[in-house]
């Protein structure tokens, strides 16, 4: 898989055992739109996913996170690859430990919807569903003042390397 770009703060003690955490996002486009998950708490945009639990496979991984953060339903045979993003930097919870994050971007096409299934930091936050224009979501992850700067920075780039490279999901599409 290709490499988008990488992100590292160099915020972190090097000398101390990193916290890895791979995970998957979904990128999911519909009628120009771009299906992203809206913290209603701190209001930012993130694309559909999260961490890959142990034995599981990409595409399993993602379907899992796209239906519990979204009720979407993710067809399979339309998952294809579209970029990694590595991020490494100060562990939030753990002092001044190194967290290590490949983020597996994937875009794929969705065929139903049902119930949201979130856990207790995603019901905290609010999440839900929103469809929005690339511009959107990278004004809204840029003005916001909410937690997590990096991973706001990550998706905001994300956003535009989809725009840049011809995918129907801004404003004027």
């Amino acid at each position: 898989m290709r490499t988008l770009f990488e992100i590292d703060t160099k915020d972190y003690d090097i000398s101390l055992a990193p916290k890895i955490r791979p995970s998957v996002r979904a990128i999911i486009i519909k009628d120009g739109r771009v299906a992203m998950v809206h913290s209603g708490l701190y209001n930012y945009y993130k694309f559909p996913g999260g961490g890959i639990e142990a034995n599981e496979t990409h595409e399993d991984a993602l379907i899992r996170e796209v239906r519990e953060e979204t009720g979407l339903i993710a067809v399979r045979e339309s998952i294809r690859e579209f970029g990694r993003v590595y991020r490494i930097q100060r562990c939030e919870v753990d002092d001044a430990r190194p967290f290590v994050q490949e983020n597996f971007y994937y875009l794929c096409e969705c065929d139903g919807q049902g119930a949201q299934r979130l856990d207790e930091y995603e019901s905290t936050e609010r999440f839900t569903l929103k469809y929005v224009s690339a511009e959107e979501a990278i004004a809204t992850n840029r003005e916001a003042t909410a937690p997590s700067a990096v991973m706001r920075e990550r998706e905001a780039r994300v956003l535009e390397i989809l725009m840049k490279e011809g995918r129907r999901c801004g404003a004027s599409q």
